[in-house]
């Protein structure tokens, strides 16, 4: 139980370190004056428009998938190791 344990902590932790960094990059860009608001915002309802919503929901999508991505990640290195060990 305590490999479980660790393997989720990890996933976990590496889930919010990418999300961490996709925020970083988007506050950083705009901090930096390489993106404007205009920019920012444009980009956000490109997202969103994608399943028929605004910004808001561009919004959501940028957010949630560094988070999806990490947790497929660490369930397919969970599989591959299961695999490996046989068990």
């Amino acid at each position: 139980m305590d490999v479980e344990k660790e393997e989720f902590i990890a996933g976990a932790t590496a889930a919010a370190g990418t999300a961490g960094a996709t925020v970083a990059g988007v506050t950083g860009a705009a901090a930096a004056g390489t993106a404007g608001a205009a920019a920012i915002t444009s980009g956000l309802a490109a997202v969103g428009g994608i399943v028929g919503g605004g910004m808001a929901t561009g919004l959501v999508i940028t957010a949630a998938a560094p988070i999806a991505i990490g947790t497929g990640v660490f369930f397919a290195a969970k599989a591959i190791k299961k695999a490996i060990r046989g068990y």
